[in-house]
């Protein structure tokens, strides 16, 4: 598995403000449904109740919401770059600016915790993290994020 399988080119977005966790989820949400054709509003609700466990901020201002949906049949990613960055309860207590969303299928756990370490460690990169963070069109991002697992493989 690498992010090309699992983030759709149109999947990428770069949001200029967003006021709240509910609003980024409604965003993630809306994305969720234009790329994959999921509900919206499931995908929004199933973000919600699972951030309701625990944040998904895992610091460094970056973010991993994730959550497991009836209708999905296979893991589709979700990245949105925020130009103002956002309070996320993160575990270091830094605002969020890189936020990568996983949604699953219910009962494939092995592949969606697959994806959610492939995505862990993408975004544990630094040198990726900067230009994430210095990029703004979305293909560009698209293909930051994709490439460096072909760079990674080789």
């Amino acid at each position: 598995m690498n992010l090309g399988d699992i983030l759709h080119q149109n999947a990428v977005k770069t949001i200029s403000a967003c006021t709240s966790k509910k609003r980024l989820f409604h965003d993630l949400g809306e994305l969720a449904n234009v790329c994959y054709g999921l509900d919206s509003a499931s995908a929004i609700e199933a973000l919600i109740e699972r951030e309701g466990l625990g944040p998904t901020g895992v610091g460094h201002g970056i973010a991993l919401p994730h959550a497991r949906i009836d209708t999905v049949t296979s893991v589709c990613g979700i990245f949105i770059r925020l130009e103002k960055p956002l309070n996320f309860d993160a575990v270091d207590r830094q605002p969020v600016d890189l936020v990568f969303a996983l949604l699953a299928p219910k009962t494939h756990g092995v592949e969606h915790l697959k994806a959610l370490a492939l995505v862990s460690r993408t975004m544990r990169d630094p040198d990726i993290c900067a230009k994430l963070r210095a990029n703004s069109d979305a293909g560009t991002i698209h293909t930051i994020l994709t490439d460096f697992q072909t760079i990674q493989a080789a």
